[in-house]
């Protein structure tokens, strides 16, 4: 069952890695957003109620503990079981699926509610709806694990440990975490769930399986849409075979860079014109040397929200009545974490050729490296301290580039879909 949560968990991401990708790539425009979503739905609906009036699957009411039993198609003193599963909200049906007695259900309108509800999943995540994927993974798994369960049941049909409702459990945990690659949380969560720690060692041994098999193909569903969604969250270790890069590889420049004492003129423009969050503080003027620039000798760095601080309670030099005032760490906590945007600051014309001291407020000391630095010691400097930024000096302190996170997450090690093994890629080249 790990395998085989291993296998589809690859299908899943795969698939929907596809459709990410043509979502971006083709479907941009609101309406079309619109559209789609309506066209999920109504294939939903139009798909699951087929399948309730095709199937034939009329069960006595009885003692079936199912809670929301409906007649549709079927006789008085009956329920249709695809109905069940279908009809009410998937969290009570994964618990159906846990709890009914094993003649419940059909094992072909399982298999069909499986074939189903995958792909209809795979379709409706990444939708501009709020949803997800951690209970429909759950439903799909319970799904086919039941129809594991009704299978050992048929083999050992005398055995009083066979019990479809434990096998739907291990299906959904494999399901799932050959999706998102979940292990020891997931154990924990599936014997908090069920308040049983005797599903705690098949449980763990499925999930290692699901993850291993799933990991084989390709990375992890979370990981892939972290990535094609630009978050440059770094890996424990540095790319391999990076140690023959250097900051001067993978630094942005030129670099837009502000004088200790600057006009409210150019922070503006360079505030609405750019998006960068840090700038270097330097004196001197820009100087050129072969393809690399330099903005003068590094004073500090400056961050784009203290600036807008700074503009928003109008610290200017010309203004000693104001500049005077004291200037505490909570004047700009205030702010925090909802800085306003540049364009919700109203700045007069007569006041756009004042001027600001940066100096009382830049980190004087910022973190520096060499342009020969390698890129193996950047990615430690990022991960060990937490950086933003990385500012790239020569040889006599001269601001040269900019390493942000942003610069190193282009250099990872990429799985593709395929025979075609680990290779390093850029994010822009994937996209």
């Amino acid at each position: 069952m790990g395998v085989i949560g291993g296998l589809l968990g690859s299908f899943y991401t795969y698939v929907n890695y596809k459709l990410t990708v043509f979502r971006m790539r083709y479907i941009r425009a609101r309406l079309l957003k619109v559209f789609e979503a309506c066209l999920v739905a109504a294939v939903s609906a139009t798909v699951g109620l087929l399948m309730i009036f095709a199937l034939n699957d009329c069960k006595p009411l009885g003692q079936d503990p199912t809670k929301f039993p409906v007649q549709m198609y079927c006789g008085d003193g009956e329920y249709n079981s695809a109905a069940a599963i279908w009809l009410q909200v998937p969290e009570a049906s994964v618990r159906s699926l846990f709890h009914d007695p094993p003649a419940s259900h059909k094992v072909s309108t399982l298999c069909l509610f499986t074939v189903a509800y995958l792909f209809l999943s795979i379709w409706t995540y990444g939708l501009s709806v709020s949803a997800g994927i951690f209970i429909p993974c759950l439903l799909t798994g319970a799904a086919w694990g039941r129809v594991v369960g009704i299978g050992m049941g048929a083999l050992f049909p005398n055995a009083s440990w066979v019990d479809p409702g434990k096998y739907a459990l291990v299906g959904a945990a494999a399901q799932l975490g050959g999706v998102v690659r979940m292990t020891i949380s997931l154990t924990v969560i599936l014997i908090e769930a069920t308040g049983n720690i005797t599903f705690g060692l098949p449980l763990m041994i499925t999930l290692m399986t699901a993850k291993w098999v799933g990991e084989y193909f390709c990375e992890g569903f979370y990981d892939i849409h972290i990535q094609l969604s630009g978050v440059p969250l770094l890996g424990w270790e540095p790319p391999p075979l990076s140690s023959t890069l250097y900051a001067s590889e993978v630094m942005s420049y030129p670099v837009l860079a502000f004088s200790p004492v600057e006009t409210v003129r150019n922070i503006v423009e360079a505030l609405t014109n750019q998006t960068y969050n840090g700038f270097p503080v330097v004196e001197g003027n820009i100087q050129t040397n072969g393809t690399v620039r330099s903005v003068g000798r590094l004073r500090g760095l400056i961050l784009r929200s203290q600036l807008i601080v700074l503009l928003h309670n109008k610290l200017y030099v010309e203004r000693p009545e104001v500049a005077d005032h004291e200037v505490t760490v909570k004047t700009f906590r205030d702010k925090y974490p909802r800085y306003p945007e540049i364009k919700d600051i109203y700045i007069p014309e007569e006041e756009m050729d004042y001027t600001i001291d940066l100096c009382p407020y830049m980190n004087p000391s910022p973190y520096t490296v060499q342009r020969v630095a390698s890129l193996p010691r950047i990615f430690r400097l990022f991960r060990a301290l937490g950086l933003r930024h990385l500012i790239v000096v020569n040889d006599v302190n001269e601001v040269v580039g900019m390493v942000t996170r942003k610069d190193l997450a282009r250099y990872r090690v990429w799985k593709h879909f395929g025979s075609m093994g680990m290779e390093e890629l850029k994010i822009s080249e994937v996209l």
